[in-house]
């Protein structure tokens, strides 16, 4: 059966082959057509030619497949045809490019000793017996040298780019292996110091709430205080799962906040002491997809979270609006006039990375976002595209 995995290339040089094993036949037979009785000249050659073609094409449908069955298959025919010991030689050297190299010698051997047989029943003089093994010997060499050579080639190919797969993979592995080095450090840094700092506010915050002589406002504000803490600590603890494996925490165990949740974050930070105007413009928020409600409420987070740094005390308005096809979340807020108009704490210090995170969240969704002065205003605007256009 003819392979049919053969390429073109390989079908190519085949044909070369067999062009090769056909015009080393007809040499051979026109050395040795004189050997044939003259009665008898143009019925032997027809038939040594007939001989010499099918072998050849034998040669090229499976001398791939069956390398080693066809040198041995040749091998014998060519005692009954002259051209035939083209297509030998060159089953010999099929054997040599795709078989060991001991294979290759007991064949090549017992090809020429085939040949040596029948050029010693030929009747030959000594001076032509001498000469035509000469040429059978030295040509046959030749030919297994190439074929071993063409063989090693190969196997140095092969293995240079087994090398160069497994030099790419020990190098994936080993950037993978500092990777996960690193989100390691980084969680047993969050959790050695943030965790620590975090559950000490949640305690002292837990004293002033339930103390006896505090006055009522300050326990509300110390409950609040503590239970932000508690909502630190479990975000703390699904991003450590997150950095120890990605693969099996990328799933948080607690629900995502939705666009729903809106309205509760603003209510938060109002008991903080925060000035926000809402307004929610979407006529049914649980359509919204999850993922585009998780982003929005993410947003109008770090927007509140950024007012409450940089411009502490300001009004701040907070628009959620379903617009043509679009979630357009758009946080405003008075620029900061310094110190002196706003008496207080020091702002709290950010790890100026909010903005950037809100961008590749923005991204992840195909939206847009931009931020930046607008007058005396500071204003957050980020555009989350929806599946389907929503109207107030």
């Amino acid at each position: 059966m003819v392979d049919p995995r053969r390429t073109g290339r390989e079908w190519l040089a085949d044909v070369c082959a067999a062009i090769c094993a056909a015009a080393l036949g007809l040499l051979v037979l026109a050395g040795s057509v004189d050997s044939f009785p003259e009665d008898k000249q143009d019925g032997r050659v027809v038939r040594d030619i007939a001989i010499g073609a099918v072998a050849c094409l034998v040669l090229l449908l499976y001398r791939r497949r069956w390398p080693v069955a066809l040198a041995i298959t040749l091998m014998l025919v060519q005692i009954t045809s002259s051209t035939a010991y083209g297509s030998a030689a060159i089953a010999v050297y099929t054997v040599a490019v795709h078989r060991p190299w001991k294979v290759t010698a007991w064949v090549a051997a017992a090809t020429l000793g085939v040949i040596t047989t029948v050029f010693s029943l030929a009747g030959l003089s000594a001076r032509e017996f001498r000469d035509g093994l000469v040429v059978f010997y030295l040509g046959y060499g030749l030919l297994v040298a190439i074929g071993l050579v063409v063989r090693s080639r190969r196997e140095l190919i092969r293995s240079l780019r087994e090398r160069a797969r497994e030099a790419e993979e020990g190098q994936r592995l080993r950037v993978e292996e500092a990777r996960l080095l690193e989100r390691e450090r980084l969680a047993r840094e969050m959790h050695d110091v943030l965790a620590h700092r975090i559950s000490l506010l949640a305690v002292h915050a837990g004293a002033l709430e339930f103390g006896a002589d505090a006055p009522r406002e300050q326990r509300e504000a110390a409950g609040i205080i503590r239970q932000s803490a508690y909502e630190a600590m479990e975000d703390l603890r699904e991003v450590i799962g997150v950095l120890r494996d990605d693969e099996h925490a990328a799933e948080p165990d607690r629900p995502q906040p939705a666009l729903s949740d809106i309205p509760a974050l603003v209510a938060e930070s109002r008991e903080a002491g925060a000035h926000i105007e809402l307004e929610v413009k979407v006529l049914d928020p649980a359509a919204v997809p999850a993922r585009v409600g998780r982003h929005a409420y993410r947003i109008v987070q770090e927007g509140l979270t950024n007012a409450r740094k940089h411009a502490p005390g300001a009004h701040v308005h907070v628009t959620v609006e379903a617009s043509g096809g679009e979630l357009v979340v758009d946080i405003t807020n008075p620029l900061p006039r310094g110190a002196v108009a706003h008496p207080g704490p020091p702002p709290m210090p950010g790890a100026g990375a909010g903005l950037v995170g809100l961008g590749e969240r923005v991204a992840l969704v195909g939206g847009t976002i931009d931020h930046g002065r607008t007058g005396d205003r500071f204003r957050l605007r980020a555009r989350l595209p929806l599946p389907h256009p929503a109207s107030p």
